[in-house]
């Protein structure tokens, strides 16, 4: 939700529109952040043992830096209503996705229990989601600490995409609930090419490469849309909004940057993409709730 946040202000800079869209969305991002963090907070003051356990789970693990993701997301998209709140949001994200990265490299370095089938694309959200930082860093920051966490990012993004396609390639597929988080492939490189034009700002030749390797994960994936649209509805179906949103706003940046007419429309319809599927992600996590399909012990 925060990430069409920011999609739809950067949106409507481009039609010339008002933030009130952006700023109701960004209300409803805060407030389901909100909400979902008082939940997880409630679970592991009741039942800290099903919290460990899930920290020590070979996959699952790699879900807890998405908490710290969602506190940078909703700094960087609350920059139009309120710097202040953003500054204070982005710190902590930062911070804490600082310490979650140390932590869970230290368990892949130093636990025995992990295997290549239990790699797979989210393994990107605790190092990869350093690459995020930068977008707004560069505004409450000194310049060296979004060089820090960008080159952290970088690095890591290089290193994990060669074990996930290895895993991809030479092992068992992915289980079907996980399938979905493919497209968190499309992220690192969209995400790092807003990172990196917000550091340098300009549209240089790294930032070229960057895009044009998101534009590529992105064709990939749409050739998987067959294989996305057999899959039952579980809650890792939202792994498809961050990426997209992410896509759909480094084509925006460029189409800015550039003054490119076919940058600016394909902007445009990633925009109104983005806003459908996550429309449509909502709707159907209303009804998953109303049918009691989800938050259900696995068999």
């Amino acid at each position: 939700m925060s990430g069409l946040t920011i999609a739809l202000h950067k949106l409507e800079g481009t039609l010339g529109l008002t933030g009130g869209v952006s700023q109701g969305v960004f209300a409803v991002s805060l407030a389901l952040f909100a909400g979902l963090a008082g939940l997880y907070l409630l679970k592991l003051i009741r039942y800290p043992g099903a919290v460990a356990e899930e920290w020590r789970n070979p996959v699952r693990i790699s879900f807890f830096p998405s908490i710290s993701v969602g506190l940078i997301l909703l700094g960087t998209a609350a920059q139009p209503v309120d710097v202040d709140l953003a500054r204070i949001l982005w710190s902590m994200g930062a911070g804490g996705h600082l310490l979650l990265t140390l932590a869970v490299m230290s368990s892949w370095i130093n636990q025995t229990h992990y295997e290549i089938v239990h790699s797979n694309p989210a393994w990107f959200i605790p190092v990869v989601g350093n690459i995020v930082v930068p977008i707004a860093g560069v505004k409450f920051a000194p310049a060296d600490l979004s060089w820090f966490f960008f080159a952290i990012g970088l690095l890591f993004w290089l290193v994990l995409l060669t074990i996930v396609f290895y895993r991809l390639i030479f092992h068992t597929p992915l289980p079907g609930k996980l399938v979905p988080t493919l497209f968190i492939l499309l992220a690192p490189p969209s995400a790092g090419f807003i990172a990196w034009v917000a550091i340098v700002g300009e549209i240089d030749a790294f930032a070229r490469l960057l895009y044009a390797v998101a534009v590529f994960l992105f064709l990939l994936l749409m050739v998987q849309v067959p294989r996305f649209s057999g899959l039952s509805f579980t809650l890792s179906w939202w792994a498809y909004s961050f990426p997209l949103a992410a896509f759909s706003i480094a084509t925006m940046v460029i189409g800015e940057k550039t003054r490119t007419p076919l940058y600016a429309w394909a902007g445009i319809g990633l925009g109104g993409l983005l806003s459908l599927v996550i429309a449509g992600l909502f709707g159907r996590t209303v009804l998953a709730v109303i049918r009691d399909e989800i938050c259900r012990p696995e068999a």
